[in-house]
C-alpha cells in the first residue's frame, strides 16, 4: 500500500509515468471510464477548497467509482473534538482511498500510520500540496514540451505557499533548472528550502523584490496570493497582500512562449485583463488538475486501463 504525502514520496521516475497516464487520459478518456468501477474514494476537507475537492471528485466519477466525505471540519465529528486518528480509522472502513486537507502541518503524514488504505495528502497547512505539484508539472510539460532547461519564477507568498515548496522539491529533480524568488522579505523562500534541496541539486537560484527586472527571461511565472489565513496578525496582511499584481503592461516584456501558472484562488494578484493573454493558462492548469488525479488515483489503487 502507497501513500502521497510528499511530492518526494514519488520518484521522478514515477512523476513522468503518472504524466504520461495523464495525457493518454485525455487522448483517450473513453478507456478509462470504468477503471475504478466499484471503488470509493472519501475526501476528508478540514480546510475550504473548490478546485481540489471538486477535481478529486470529478476524477474519481469520471474513473468509474463513487465519492464519500465533507467539505468542512465543522460537518464532521472534529466539531465534537474527535482526533485524526479516529476519523481515518473509521473512513478507511469505508473507502478505498482518501483524499485529505488539514490546516495542520502533518495530519495527513498521522492519517498515513493509521489509514488501512492509501492516503492521499491533498495540502496540509503551509507545508505541501503533491497533487498540485503534479498538476502544474502536467501543465508545464504541456506548455513547454519539458520539465528542463527552464527558468522558474515564483512570486507572492513564497513562505506560506505550500504549492510553492511542492513544486520547487520536484523542479529541483530536472536538469538546467533556474529558480527566482519573487517576494519581499517578510514572505521570503524558507531557508531549509534552500539548503536541503536546492543547494545539495546544483539548482541555480536568485532571491529579489522586483518581478518587472526578471520577467524578460522567465519561462514560467508561477503566482500566488498572499494567504490571509496564514498570518497572525491582521495588519501584516493587510500591508503585504498586493505586494505584485501581474497587469498586462507588466506582462508586456516576457517571452511569447512564457506561461502565466497560479494555483487559484486568485484575489487581486493577477488582474483579469491578463486572462485574455495567449500565455496565461491557469485555467487550464485547472483542468489539467482532474487528469493528474485520475493517473494517482489509479496508482495508488493499482488499476490499470
Amino acid at each position: 500500500m502507497r501513500h502521497l504525502i510528499d511530492i518526494l514520496d514519488l520518484s521522478k521516475q514515477e512523476i513522468d509515468e503518472l504524466l504520461a497516464t495523464a495525457n493518454d487520459i485525455i487522448d483517450h478518456p473513453a478507456d478509462y471510464a470504468e477503471v475504478c468501477h466499484g471503488k470509493k474514494l472519501a475526501t476528508l476537507f478540514f480546510e475550504p477548497s473548490t478546485r481540489t475537492r471538486l477535481s478529486f471528485e470529478a476524477a474519481m466519477y469520471e474513473l468509474g467509482g463513487n465519492v464519500l466525505g465533507f467539505s468542512e471540519a465543522s460537518s464532521s465529528s472534529a466539531s465534537k473534538g474527535e482526533s485524526v486518528s479516529d476519523t481515518i480509522r473509521v473512513v478507511s472502513n469505508y473507502a478505498d482511498i482518501i483524499a485529505m486537507r488539514h490546516p495542520k502541518e502533518g495530519a495527513p503524514m498521522v492519517a498515513s500510520m493509521k489509514s488501512s488504505v492509501p492516503i492521499i495528502n491533498a495540502g496540509d497547512g503551509g507545508h505541501n500540496h503533491p497533487t498540485q505539484t503534479l498538476t502544474d508539472l502536467l501543465t508545464i510539460s504541456r506548455e513547454q514540451d519539458r520539465l528542463d532547461h527552464l527558468t522558474i519564477g515564483f512570486c507572492g507568498d513564497l513562505k506560506f505557499g505550500r504549492t510553492v515548496h511542492s513544486l520547487l522539491c520536484a523542479m529541483a529533480r530536472y536538469e538546467k533548472v533556474k529558480m527566482i524568488f519573487i517576494a519581499p522579505e517578510e514572505l521570503k523562500i524558507p531557508d531549509y528550502l534552500i539548503t536541503e534541496v536546492l543547494e545539495p541539486a546544483g539548482v541555480e537560484y536568485v532571491q529579489t523584490t522586483d518581478l518587472e527586472s526578471v520577467i524578460p527571461e522567465l519561462d514560467i511565472l508561477y503566482m500566488t496570493r498572499v494567504q490571509r489565513e496564514r498570518f497572525f496578525n491582521e495588519a501584516d496582511y493587510l500591508r503585504l497582500k498586493d505586494s505584485y499584481i501581474l497587469t498586462p503592461p507588466k506582462l508586456a516584456p516576457a517571452k511569447s512562449t512564457m506561461r502565466v501558472l497560479h494555483p487559484l484562488p486568485r484575489v487581486n494578484e493577477i488582474a483579469v485583463a491578463v486572462d485574455e493573454d495567449p500565455r496565461a493558462c491557469y485555467f487550464e492548469q485547472a483542468k489539467n488538475g482532474k487528469y493528474v488525479r485520475m493517473a494517482l488515483i489509479m496508482k495508488l489503487l493499482g488499476v490499470t486501463k
